[in-house]
């Protein structure tokens, strides 16, 4: 395991000595377990359904030092799942709510964030100051960049993914003997085979229990001790309570890994490439100065939840949430209207109304996004 440069700490301070004393108890940890706990630092990538459970009992746990990247904002449908979350910090960025979250929970630990997506440009630099990388993505082309950065940099990486009412984790890259990602699914996906980003349904204890096993693991690979899932995947169907273990073998010609250039394509994906240069924007005064001209030629459509359309709202708009936008009555609706109407999308800060325009956009439907969401509009329109 590469150690980070970080200062290194000799002793527990007084909050912390109270604060883990039940690790302090036990002889698998103990004093100096801890202290190597303090001493460690691990990267969570993703801090959705996950991302939370592990980012609360890495923190709870006393990691030293915490990465969190992801370029997200909350939305009301991540609460049944993403639980480091609030109903009030819903449209703020992941990393400010799991921030918050952190630093109520336990102030001893260190936290680094990074408001971006893992690209082939910055996964490298970004994972090699840290011990242990924890994948919380739900894509398969991140993990295989994840994966692929981790055998460049011999970083341990701790895998965790699920869907509906099963889940898996395991440990690759502990080793130079140790499998990895491509051990288990030796091929990443073409850019023409990858999965939408939208998310697939899933019960939320699941991302709760997987998380559980993805910190479990990284203790254990932090304290040297027990048996880790290196070589092994754990399966978890929760729906009929079965679980097995599956060995895996290491096959060498999948670590021969020496960059990162297929992911080029992949990231080039408009949908999942987290970039926003083919989208359509205006800004708030721009389209207020539209809106007061010609409403009548306009359709604003406001992509947030159905319960903060009705809270605040722009006089004329219509409700259509971002997960009704694939319904065929809605588009059926919207390309009707875009027929003699220019099309905007709004949200409270403009991330989902480019989320909607992208969508709209596949449809073959025009539309512009709203810079700075439902604020900045009502801010120009009161000045």
């Amino acid at each position: 395991m590469t150690v980070s440069k970080d200062i290194k700490f000799n002793f527990l301070n007084k909050d912390e000595q109270e604060r883990y004393q039940k690790h302090l108890t036990l002889k698998e940890i103990g004093y100096e377990g801890q202290l190597d706990l303090k001493n460690s630092s691990v990267l969570c990538i993703g801090a959705g359904g996950l991302g939370s459970s592990v980012l609360l009992y890495l923190t709870a746990t006393g990691i030293g030092k915490i990465g969190i990247v992801d370029n997200d904002h909350v939305e009301k449908s991540n609460l049944q799942r993403q639980i480091i979350h609030e109903t009030k910090t819903i449209g703020n960025l992941k990393i400010d709510s799991a921030r918050e979250r952190i630093e109520k929970l336990n102030p001893n630990s260190k936290l680094v964030t990074f408001a971006e997506r893992v690209n082939p440009t910055n996964v490298l630099k970004i994972i090699r100051e840290f011990d242990v990388i924890c994948d919380c993505s739900d894509n398969f082309g991140t993990r295989y960049l994840i994966n692929d950065a981790c055998l460049i940099l011999n970083k341990p990486l701790v895998f965790g993914s699920v869907q509906g009412f099963e889940g898996q984790v395991s440990v690759f890259n502990l080793n130079e003997k140790s499998p990895n990602l491509r051990d288990l699914l030796p091929e990443s996906p073409s850019k023409n085979a990858i999965p939408s980003c939208a998310e697939y349904g899933v019960v939320g204890v699941s991302t709760g229990l997987i998380g559980i096993l993805q910190v479990n693991e990284i203790i254990k690979i932090i304290l040297k001790k027990g048996e880790i899932l290196d070589g092994k995947i754990l399966i978890f169907d929760l729906l009929n309570m079965n679980m097995k273990k599956l060995h895996l073998k290491s096959d060498q010609i999948n670590k021969k890994i020496k960059n990162l250039s297929q992911f080029v394509e992949f990231y080039s994906d408009d949908e999942c490439s987290g970039e926003n240069n083919e989208i359509n924007r205006i800004n708030a005064k721009d389209f207020n100065s539209l809106y007061t001209a010609k409403p009548n030629k306009i359709l604003l459509i406001d992509v947030r939840e159905n319960e903060e359309f009705s809270t605040s709202a722009i006089e004329g708009s219509i409700s259509i949430p971002l997960s009704h936008l694939n319904r065929e009555s809605d588009l059926d609706f919207i390309k009707k209207e875009s027929l003699i109407k220019e099309v905007f999308t709004i949200c409270q800060s403009g991330k989902r109304s480019d989320k909607a325009s992208k969508i709209l956009s596949k449809f073959k439907i025009q539309s512009r996004s709203i810079e700075g969401g439902i604020e900045k509009v009502k801010n120009t329109l009161r000045n």
